[in-house]
């Protein structure tokens, strides 16, 4: 079955008691038994829901995996992985990370005795070195948030399995319409479903996908016990988005490249980081695990002054200024006091996340509009 099929049909049917094409929203906390421990599959709604358990295979489904869990959030998906480990054990991320995913690595799981290494992921020597016999998850994302940096992940795979360590892929910039980690060699996908699978910034949700039964049983037990499940309305409203991903996608990557190659050639841009520039670092591994480079754009201002970027990203009338990214609408957002505010400048600053980068979630609206938007501003 092709993508296409999949976001529509996979892991679907129509509602057996009354034949619904579309999965009905099962807004109830319980369910009836018909005797003590003889019930139909469903028990309690933190455990299953059926609106919920749709979601969980069509995800599993376009993700070309076999189990897939859904959670009140992205972080709390993120918080069920490294609740997966102990004491002791070390971590090894990405420098250029989302400044939420630090967060709660750094501010939550850290006491608890967990140790994380950030490091640059371009160089998978890198994260060879700091490989130890304590290292039991590598945690990637590619493209990177801001940067757009492009890790190997067949490459990690190769290191993971070496180290016996879990390989674990944020994949919500590419989506599984553009890349797909399983396939290369990941053991966990995670989504923040809020973002381009819901598409419409309506939703806030997070997702993991496996095709391994033990990690499987795992998660599940997690996502039980801690609870931090989604609602049965925000799971129609994920499978509903879902069903025009493969089409929102592409006129994303459109739009992006052509706004891409128009701040290229601006006098009052100094770089732009899109992984579909030839120049770009590792854009040919980009080429090599992705369909397509997808509508996230950030760039810097020749000025390196704050109140420049921010006098840019006040100005935009198409463009919303606002945090998350994904959504049919096009967005703005100055990373250094936004979404990544929670990383220390200094830390900020190493990896190229400065005062005046500016980073793009480019929609579907008209191109020539969203142009004309960045040209007004940037003047």
């Amino acid at each position: 079955m092709k993508f296409g099929t999949k976001v529509i049909h996979g892991g679907l049917k129509p509602d057996e008691s009354t034949g619904a094409i579309m999965t009905p929203i099962y807004q109830t906390s319980t369910y009836i038994q018909d005797g003590i421990g003889n019930h139909r599959g469903y028990e309690y709604s933190r455990t299953q829901n059926p609106t919920r358990h749709a979601l969980e295979r069509n995800l599993a489904s376009i993700e070309n995996g076999k189990h897939g869990a859904c959670f009140g959030s992205g972080l709390a998906a993120i918080d069920c992985v490294i609740k997966m480990l102990n004491p002791g054990d070390e971590v090894i991320s990405t420098n250029d990370l989302y400044g939420g995913t630090f967060r709660i690595f750094t501010s939550i799981f850290e006491k608890y005795g967990i140790k994380f290494h950030f490091v640059g992921m371009t160089d998978t020597s890198a994260v060879e070195a700091k490989v130890n016999e304590k290292t039991k998850l590598i945690w990637v994302e590619t493209p990177t948030n801001p940067m757009m940096n492009i890790v190997d992940i067949e490459a990690m795979s190769v290191v993971a399995k070496n180290a016996g360590a879990l390989l674990a892929v944020d994949n919500t910039f590419a989506t599984p319409y553009l890349q797909n980690p399983l396939d290369l060699g990941a053991d966990i996908v995670m989504h923040s479903v809020t973002k381009y699978l819901g598409g419409h910034s309506d939703v806030v949700m997070g997702a993991l996908i496996t095709s391994d039964d033990d990690i499987a049983e795992e998660i599940y037990r997690i996502q039980n016990s801690s609870g931090a499940v989604t609602a049965p309305m925000d799971s129609f409203l994920v499978l509903r988005g879902i069903k025009t991903l493969h089409l929102r996608i592409d006129r994303h990557c459109e739009n992006g490249e052509k706004v891409a190659k128009y701040l290229v050639d601006h006098p009052k841009v100094d770089k732009v980081y899109w992984p579909g520039f030839e120049s770009h670092p590792n854009h040919n591994i980009a080429e090599k695990q992705m369909r397509g480079f997808g509508g996230m754009i950030s760039f810097s201002l020749v000025s390196d002054k704050l109140k420049d970027a921010h006098s840019v990203v006040s100005k935009t009338k198409v463009f919303a200024l606002a945090e998350s990214l994904g959504g049919v609408e096009s967005l703005i957002g100055h990373p250094a006091t936004m979404t990544h505010a929670s990383i220390p400048k200094e830390e900020r600053e190493k990896i190229g996340v400065s005062e005046s980068l500016i980073r793009l979630s480019v929609g579907v609206e008209d191109v020539e509009d969203l142009i004309d938007d960045l040209n007004q501003a940037l003047s």
